[in-house]
């Protein structure tokens, strides 16, 4: 459970950065990612899943 609560923490640090350092560029791209076709983001999402699981894995092994 700790190094679940560490991982989750760290995810959020990393989340939250781009908001903090650069509000104005963040408030473009929501824009622009509210005017993106549904398949699209869901291409993005599933690229992003695979990225992160492929270093989960490599991190892991």
């Amino acid at each position: 459970m700790e190094f679940f609560l560490c991982v989750i923490g760290m995810v959020m640090i990393v989340e939250g950065l781009p908001y903090f350092a650069f509000p104005a560029r963040m408030k473009r791209w929501l824009l622009m990612v509210l005017e993106a076709p549904e398949g699209q983001l869901r291409g993005l999402g599933l690229f992003l899943m695979l990225i992160g699981l492929g270093l989960v894995w490599m991190g892991r092994g």
